[in-house]
């Protein structure tokens, strides 16, 4: 993943800033008129969490992903950004 010694954990963070920022544009985006497109997207994932009961400790597990137009573009430009630092 590293490439030219950069770091792997910096494209980490740039793609979760991405994912986030651009989340949350869509979120925002979504409620004006000439925009709303950015925040057409998909959720996927456990709708209902999974419960495995032990009868000593119970857990839970649930995974949902909620990707929007937004936020694939935030993707694309952490990586550009990646790419130019």
């Amino acid at each position: 993943m590293a490439t030219k010694g950069k770091s792997s954990w910096i494209l980490i963070v740039f793609l979760l800033a991405g994912i986030v920022l651009g989340g949350l544009i869509g979120e925002v985006a979504a409620n004006v008129d000439f925009l709303w497109w950015l925040g057409y997207g998909q959720t996927f994932g456990l709708t209902e969490p999974l419960v495995l009961d032990l009868k000593v400790i119970i857990l839970t597990f649930a995974l949902q992903f909620k990707i929007n137009i937004a936020s694939i573009l935030g993707v694309a430009i952490a990586i550009f950004v990646y790419r130019k630092t």
